[in-house]
């Protein structure tokens, strides 16, 4: 079974997520909206497959990192995310949550050795960039 795949998305929580998505906008010319960054990429194995990347500012007073303390989380795509899932389970690891689904995917979290929540993320067959 594959697991991760790539990187789906980095997220951090900032004191003003829109000041920060202006200054990167700005400095870094990401190209920010109120969501933050998406990068688009294609496969290099199959470069027909388009994938994308999320970059995101979060407030400071978030809980979706919860129940981690850190101010980050990093999301990795993964092609079978309940199969992933119950695999984790069953090797001892911390599951937080139960799997959820929207248009754009489905995703889980887990937590590493420190506390560090992952989002795991199961793309849709087929990405809109």
């Amino acid at each position: 079974m594959t697991r991760v795949t790539g990187i789906g998305g980095i997220f951090f929580q900032c004191e003003d997520p829109a000041a920060m998505n202006e200054w990167y906008g700005k400095h870094l010319g990401l190209p920010v909206t109120q969501w933050g960054a998406s990068f688009g990429w294609r496969d290099e194995h199959d470069p027909e497959k388009k994938g994308m990347t999320q970059w995101s500012a979060m407030k400071k007073d978030t809980d979706y990192f919860s129940p981690s303390k850190k101010p980050f989380m990093i999301n990795y795509r993964v092609e079978n995310l309940a199969e992933l899932i119950e695999t984790l389970k069953a090797e001892g690891v911390q599951v937080v949550g139960e799997i959820q689904e929207f248009e754009y995917g489905k995703f889980g979290w887990i937590l590493d050795p420190e506390g560090n929540k992952i989002e795991l993320w199961e793309p849709p067959a087929e990405e809109k960039l």
